[in-house]
């Protein structure tokens, strides 16, 4: 098993399907319309987790792990790979913020809610989303979902993966294939652009670093300086 040590964040190029345009999704779930059970504190003896799976994807397999506190780990298996990529995880304070109230406003441990809508789209992959706290576990294993909290929930990861994707193939770039920077700056530009990202300013300090790395083509370095004066705006 190969351990990176970039630490959090995956590009979008990592998420495009083997068959053009499978990955497209119908339009964006709707809430049942129950009322939102009022916010309790995470606990923090809680581990959360979220996995997803379409063998024909070029990223096939995901799998995000981690606590109250959003530390933890994101594995990742590609088309044609069979060695997966194991990196260390730490979501951001801002995205937890968003992810938290997700979870809470389920009752994860406490429902029993089917979250798999009658409508099926296997094409697009299956997602589970699991809650482990002592003995007691929950997996709940859907394509896709009209419950509202459930479908954000699985957007908020795929940000991560997303996130984490760019991260792990810009570090291998800049070491050994420094030809490919350019193309991946345009896929975290289009990240950027579309909404797709965990949290853009965890990027800040290594769009610096690429602005000055010599080892990157020059294209790719203006291009970070450009996305970096986005961040910080």
């Amino acid at each position: 098993m190969l351990v990176g040590a970039v630490g959090f964040v995956i590009s979008t190029a990592a998420q495009q399907p083997a068959v053009h345009k499978q990955n497209a999704r119908p339009e964006s779930a709707v809430s049942t319309g129950s009322p939102v059970p009022a916010v309790v504190p995470m606990k923090s003896s809680a581990r959360f987790g979220y996995e997803f799976t379409q063998p024909q994807f070029y990223v096939r397999h995901i799998v995000i792990e981690h606590d109250a506190s959003g530390r933890g780990k994101i594995t990742f298996e590609r088309l044609n790979e069979e060695v997966p990529i194991v990196e260390d995880l730490e979501i951001s304070a801002a995205a937890m913020g968003r992810i938290a109230p997700l979870w809470q406003a389920l009752r994860f441990l406490d429902s029993n809610t089917n979250y798999q809508s009658e409508r099926q789209f296997p094409h697009l992959g299956t997602m589970k989303l699991t809650m482990v706290d002592g003995e007691r576990k929950r997996t709940a294993e859907f394509n896709w979902s009209n419950v509202a909290e459930a479908a954000e929930l699985t957007k908020e990861y795929r940000r991560i993966a997303d996130q984490a994707s760019f991260v792990f193939d810009i570090s291998v770039a800049r070491e050994n294939q420094p030809l490919n920077a350019p193309k991946l700056m345009e896929s975290l530009e289009s990240l950027l652009k579309r909404n797709g990202l965990s949290d853009p300013h965890q990027l800040a300090p290594l769009l610096k670093e690429i602005s000055g790395d010599e080892r990157v083509p020059l294209i790719a370095r203006n291009h970070a300086l450009r996305l970096l004066a986005k961040i910080n705006k």
